[in-house]
């Protein structure tokens, strides 16, 4: 495979990991086609996988990953691999306004194929892999080098190469996030913001109860207790096994295999008493640390953002991305030099967008120094 690889000059690649699986996914396969060969790589074995990311890292090599941002992540995580030369298909697919620019989506249109989708969830961990694992991860690649060029056409036709070109080298730049277990993430729970202060601890307890499970016994948090589950225990706060049982949607068979752990779980909420206050989280966003002004900034932008993809029949993060706009709302150019200077922003945005950007902009700030902009600091959290 090597050989060929240091040949090639374009090279379709895809990952698998065990997500469903484990405590801490990692990386079970690697999918690569090139010279109209499909290879599958087995990372679990030992050996050195050092000349995959020489090919990884050679600009003059093309990659071609299909909403590759997970697979850079892992892989440079897992690997320590650098990118570079990345053409994703589905950021290509985006940026010419497909509405379904999933890959089995994409190859139904260009290709007439339906893609098997049976093995999506499998256990990629698990070894031998049956023949309709290798089947499906084979699938996986082999129609991306042939969509790369089919795209690559279309994009030149509308002028939008330079769209998915500074996606691309975007997600070549990523950098993957320690996963660090934070307690207080319970808030972004469906349903954790309309329980009352006990009720409130209670769920924060099983949250923290639930993780030390998972880690322990190496399995993704959700199979140890469902999320729907903790919000029902923490709702009844049970503190004696003959109250769990009278759980809604609470099975014996989860009574006799956590109950004790379960039960302990919501004495230590009780000893701790009500939560007086929600955690603060940081925005997923970024926004959490923008001030009422750059609040109201971000917004105006967010919808500036929102017509320009409409009128361009894209989505609106190809026009700009999150973590621009929060740098275009904190460091307000109004004119193209200092848009310029703004991290991440790119040269086709200034060339197609900075003269309105810089307008949107320049009319907040005479709106806000004319004291026609009401400025409403956000509502925290009321307890009951």
């Amino acid at each position: 495979m090597m050989r060929v690889l240091r040949d090639a000059k374009e090279i379709g690649f895809d990952t698998e990991a065990d997500s469903f699986y484990h405590y801490q996914e990692h990386v079970c396969l690697i999918q690569i086609t090139a010279k109209d060969v499909d290879y599958v790589v087995d990372p679990l074995c030992d050996f050195d996988l050092g000349e995959l990311g020489d090919i990884l890292a050679d600009p003059s090599k093309v990659k071609v990953f299909h909403d590759g941002e997970y697979d850079v992540l892992i892989l440079k995580r897992d690997y320590d691999f650098r990118f570079a030369g990345i053409f994703d298909t589905r950021i290509a697919a985006a940026a010419l306004g497909l509405e379904s620019p999933g890959l089995a989506s994409v190859v139904q249109e260009h290709f007439g194929v339906e893609l098997d989708k049976s093995q999506q969830r499998s256990d990629w961990s698990k070894r031998p892999l049956t023949a309709s694992q290798v089947a499906y991860a084979r699938q996986d690649t082999r129609y991306l080098l042939p969509l790369m060029d089919k795209m690559r056409a279309a994009l030149r036709e509308v002028g939008r190469e330079r769209v998915v070109d500074g996606e691309c080298r975007r997600i070549e730049a990523l950098v993957p996030a320690e996963k660090e277990f934070n307690p207080d993430e319970f808030v972004r729970l469906k349903g954790a913001r309309t329980l009352d202060p006990n009720q409130t601890q209670a769920l924060r307890e099983l949250f923290i109860w639930r993780d030390g499970e998972a880690k322990a016994r190496d399995v993704p948090p959700f199979k140890v207790l469902g999320n729907h589950l903790m919000l029902d225990i923490a709702r009844a706060r049970p503190r004696t096994l003959k109250r769990l049982e009278r759980v809604e949607r609470l099975s014996p068979k989860v009574v006799r295999r956590l109950g004790e752990d379960l039960v302990r779980a919501m004495t230590i909420a009780e000893e701790k008493g009500p939560m007086k206050q929600l955690p603060t989280l940081p925005s997923k966003d970024g926004t959490g640390k923008l001030d009422e002004a750059e609040r109201e900034l971000h917004d105006r932008l967010k919808e500036w953002r929102k017509k320009r993809a409409r009128d361009e029949g894209i989505d609106s993060s190809l026009v700009l991305n999150r973590h621009t706009l929060v740098l275009l709302a904190t460091e307000r150019p109004t004119d193209l030099a200092a848009l310029e200077a703004v991290d991440g922003i790119l040269p086709w945005q200034i060339e197609d967008f900075g003269d309105e950007l810089c307008g949107v902009i320049r009319a907040f700030a005479e709106d806000l120094a004319d004291g026609r902009i009401e400025l409403k600091p956000r509502r925290g959290r009321r307890r009951r």
